[in-house]
């Protein structure tokens, strides 16, 4: 039997109960009388439904492998950390033009190239968000009369505006300045179409683009070994054709990176994966230093390159500490999407990435089929948030979206996908993009609402 001691006092005697197999010696100044109250917490419902407990079973293997990888990339970032001798004055920050500061965004930017195996990086809280940053990495590749290829389809829809695929009023898009665009379409696997692509590039393509993750589209995310392919055949039709990689959402859902494969730049947000659900703003470019140079040009002005700009002490320390915690954070956020997978598929739903397949982003896709379902799913992650639990997400138009877009984000970083968090366009056929989480359980908890809500 188990349960809760209570004791009453005065009298002396020792008392001897056995509990088990264990046997619980009393002093005898305690008590003459003791009773023995239940445990109530043995007899309360049960956290998840059947249905994410009979998930949870059958997904332990793959929630091994991924612990594995955990430790393999959080290896690789302590020995970054260690390189770059980080120390807690780095955490100090810096104010005005950011002359006066104590070394911490020279330690960060070398810790993040040695992580992801660039010759460089930039990481700064001046980047708006990961649009922002890969806008930056193609004005520093892009000239008037040069062309942009994108290989996996059609890109992200916040790009559409800077690339000129929607028109951007005259507000600077790369079309504005004379630079082309053409895209690959994906093969009917959803895959890239690697015999298009074969004879994809032109004497005048200067950029290919490649999106690791799948943004918005029914399509699979790219492992870094579909990216080294790709860049190979890239390379072997034209030498000189940059290739930069949208990292959103991939960092760390593997061992390797795709600089190490030979990307030239890769640009990423920091309220995604490398944030560690704590950096509060941010985004980076890392690659070929010639490129990263560039791209910090971009973001500020030709000639005061990578060495300015002000970082409070507080937004400084986050940054560090998030990037020490990524891996860890990516490995929750893997975990939650196999059981998105696992559970929504036995309900009939289709889903990308299928379940239990390896994972080369933390986006889970549900196709829901109509826009109340879509609707009815993100209100009950908002429900189901630690932060704004009673509001309603509510769909409409949102900067850079050609759909209106609903968004469920019950963050502390607001808009961090890397937090728990779904969204999805309101249009056919109405999927809804799961990502984030500090937990598994998280989602665990979370689909118990959305089955209900179905």
């Amino acid at each position: 039997m188990s349960g809760v001691l209570s004791f009453s006092t005065t009298t002396i005697q020792l008392k001897v109960i056995k509990n088990s197999n264990k046997t619980l010696r009393l002093p005898s100044q305690l008590t003459s009388r003791i009773t023995i109250i239940p445990n109530s917490h043995q007899h309360s419902a049960p956290l998840f439904l059947p249905e994410v407990e009979s998930a949870v079973d059958t997904l332990y293997p793959e929630f091994r492998a991924i612990d594995n990888l955990v430790a393999r990339n959080t290896s690789r970032v302590l020995k970054a950390f260690q390189n770059a001798r980080v120390g807690s004055h780095h955490f100090g920050g810096c104010t005005g033009y950011g002359h006066e500061e104590a070394g911490g965004r020279e330690a960060l930017d070398q810790a993040f190239a040695e992580i992801f195996g660039a010759e460089s990086a930039i990481v700064r809280s001046q980047f708006f968000s990961g649009t922002h940053a890969i806008t930056c990495a193609l004005f520093a590749f892009l000239r008037p009369g040069d062309e942009l290829l994108a290989v996996a389809g059609a890109p992200y829809d916040t790009l559409e505006e800077v690339i000129g695929i929607r028109d951007s009023n005259g507000l600077g898009s790369l079309k504005d300045f004379g630079i082309s665009y053409r895209e690959v379409a994906l093969a009917d696997d959803g895959g890239l179409d690697w015999d298009a692509l074969e004879v994809a590039l032109k004497p005048q393509t200067k950029c290919a683009l490649i999106q690791r993750s799948c943004g918005y589209s029914w399509r699979k995310s790219l492992s870094v070994n579909e990216i080294s392919r790709a860049i190979h055949i890239i390379k072997s039709q034209n030498p000189n054709c940059m290739v930069m990689v949208d990292n959103c959402y991939g960092e760390f859902t593997e061992a390797i990176e795709p600089p190490m494969v030979g990307a030239d730049l890769i640009a990423g947000s920091l309220i995604k994966n490398p944030g560690g659900t704590i950096a509060p703003c941010g985004g980076y470019v890392a690659g070929k230093e010639k490129w990263v140079k560039a791209a910090a040009a971009r973001l500020s002005a030709p000639g005061l390159g990578v060495d300015c700009g002000s970082t409070p002490g507080d937004i400084m320390r986050t940054f560090f500490q998030g990037l020490y915690l990524s891996p860890q954070m990516v490995g929750e956020s893997v975990k939650g999407g196999l059981l998105i997978a696992e559970v929504m598929s036995t309900k009939g739903y289709k889903v990308q990435p299928l379940p239990r397949v390896p994972r080369h982003d933390i986006v889970q896709a549900v196709q829901l089929g109509s826009r109340e379902k879509l609707l009815a799913f993100c209100e009950a992650v908002q429900r189901s948030s630690p932060v704004s639990s009673y509001t309603k997400p509510i769909a409409g138009l949102t900067a850079g979206y050609a759909s209106e877009v609903i968004f469920a984000d019950g963050t502390f970083i607001d808009g961090s996908t890397s937090e728990l968090s779904c969204d999805g366009p309101l249009r056919e056929p109405f999927c809804v993009f799961c990502q984030g989480g500090t937990h598994w359980t998280q989602w665990g908890l979370v689909l118990g609402e959305v089955l209900n809500s179905l």
